[in-house]
């Protein structure tokens, strides 16, 4: 998994309120119950984003940063993967979560974040006017690929993603990508990148990618003070692109 929980979420440049905040349990197109985790902002910008998490699922670093998204005017909810196989319930450090990882797959994964996207856009969620996925690790390749599966999507983001999960998907990409990307990924060599990058140009995907020299997998982490201005360039990062395609 990316983040334990002593890991904490940096914070965003411009920081607001969120003016409410709670679990969610939001339901699937196949009709499966999944926990979530919404953040209203206080002074809305009109955009919306679902955070994806890492292998663990939904857990406590994630819950925050949707709050921090809340705080910089950005509605969010934050998503779980196992409600399927694991129902609803705690993803603790002591959770079980590699056989369920197993049973997932790209196409239901795709169908909760319609769930969440279509909350978001709901007068409960907020009624954004432009929506985006933001994903960790695991989260980070499966937030890529909601660029194929989701019709209006306005934009991808994925932090360490790894680029073979996504690739199959290139064709069918339509909204533009935002890689932040790990130099030091112990999980993903620079060439695989790189080889992403050039894939993403032949096939006129829109996207952007930046490589956090010497960084380590993990690395957008409060607690990783040594990282502190690559956490504030990726958040200035995602905001500005939150702002260009909204």
């Amino acid at each position: 998994m990316c983040y334990s929980d002593e890991a904490r979420v940096p914070l965003p440049p411009i920081s607001g309120a969120a003016a409410d905040q709670g679990d969610l349990v939001l339901t699937s197109s196949d009709g499966t119950k999944f926990a979530s985790y919404f953040a209203r902002a206080e002074k809305p910008t009109g955009a919306g984003i679902v955070v994806m998490p890492d292998v663990r699922g939904l857990h406590q670093f994630y819950k925050e940063l949707g709050q921090r998204f809340a705080e910089a005017g950005i509605d969010a909810v934050a998503i779980d993967y196992f409600g399927r196989t694991a129902g609803i319930g705690d993803r603790g450090e002591g959770f079980d979560f590699m056989p369920h990882v197993e049973k997932t797959t790209q196409e239901d994964i795709a169908k909760d974040v319609a769930a969440a996207i279509a909350y978001l856009k709901s007068k409960d969620g907020g009624a954004v006017k432009s929506v985006f996925t933001v994903g960790f690790c695991f989260g980070g390749s499966s937030s890529w690929n909601q660029s194929a599966f989701q019709p209006g999507l306005n934009g991808a983001i994925g932090f360490y993603g790894r680029p073979p999960r996504s690739e199959p998907y290139i064709s069918k990409m339509k909204a533009p990508l935002l890689l932040l990307l790990a130099g030091a990924d112990a999980a993903t060599p620079q060439e695989a990148f790189h080889e992403f990058d050039k894939k993403l140009t032949d096939a006129n995907v829109a996207h952007e990618m930046h490589i956090y020299e010497g960084a380590p997998h993990s690395f957008f982490d409060r607690t990783f003070d040594q990282w502190k201005d690559a956490c504030d360039d990726a958040w200035r990062r995602m905001l500005a692109f939150t702002k260009k395609h909204g």
